[in-house]
C-alpha cells in the first residue's frame, strides 16, 4: 500500500464529487469509515497468527500529528513509527521519534524484562528530552533531581543507541543485548 493518505484522499474527491458533505478538515465521513476496512483487509485471517501483515505510510502536512488521516489510522494499527524531520536534519538516522512512536503488540510479544527496559530508556530519553532547553541554556544544575541526573548523564549514549548507519546491521537478539547492556541493573 503506497499511502493511506493518499487512499483518502482520492476518497475525499469520490465523496465530495457525488454530495457528500465535508467535515472534519475537509474529509467526509465516510473517509474514515472506509478506512478501517482497507486496513483489516491486509489481516491474516487467522486469530493469534500475530505476523506483521502490512506498513502503511501517513503524510501529514508539516508533521500535524493531529492531521485527521493520521489520528484515525493511530486508533486502527497496532503501532506507528513516526518519522522525525529534526531528527534527519540533525543527521540522526533513523529518523525515529520513539517518544511518538508506539506499539500496542509490544507487550504480547517481548519479554517481562525486554518491557522493562524499554520502559526505563524512554522514561530517561523524555526526562533530558522534556528538559533539554534548561539544558541547553545552562539553567540546568546538577543534584536536585536525581533522575534528570541520571538521564543527562546517559543521554550520549541512549541517542547514540537509536542511531544507524546506512550499512550497519543489528539482529533482534543484538539489539536486546545492547539494550540491556546500556540500562544495566536499573531494570
Amino acid at each position: 500500500m503506497d499511502s493511506l493518505t493518499r487512499y483518502a484522499m482520492a476518497q475525499r474527491e469520490i465523496a465530495l464529487a457525488i454530495g457528500e458533505p465535508p467535515a472534519t478538515k475537509g474529509y467526509p465521513p465516510s473517509v474514515f469509515a472506509k478506512l478501517p476496512g482497507l486496513v483489516e483487509r491486509a489481516g491474516n485471517a487467522e486469530r493469534g497468527g500475530g505476523s506483521i501483515t502490512a506498513f502503511y505510510t501517513v503524510l501529514t502536512e508539516g508533521d500535524d500529528q493531529q492531521d485527521p488521516i493520521a489520528d484515525s489510522a493511530r486508533a486502527i494499527l497496532d503501532g506507528h513509527i513516526v518519522l522525525s524531520r529534526t531528527l534527519a536534519e540533525a543527521g540522526h538516522y533513523p529518523a525515529i521519534d520513539i517518544e511518538a512512536s508506539i506499539s500496542r503488540a509490544m507487550t504480547a510479544i517481548a519479554s517481562p524484562d525486554q518491557l522493562q527496559e524499554a520502559r526505563i530508556f524512554k522514561q530517561l530519553f523524555s526526562r533530558y528530552q522534556r528538559n533539554r532547553d534548561l539544558i541547553s541554556v545552562g539553567a540546568y544544575s546538577p543534584g536536585h533531581d536525581p533522575q534528570l541526573d541520571e538521564a543527562v548523564k546517559r543521554f550520549p549514549s541512549l541517542e547514540n543507541f537509536l542511531q544507524q548507519n546506512i550499512d550497519e546491521c543489528a539482529t533482534l537478539a543484538e539489539a536486546r543485548q545492547a539494550l540491556h547492556a546500556l540500562i544495566g541493573g536499573r531494570a
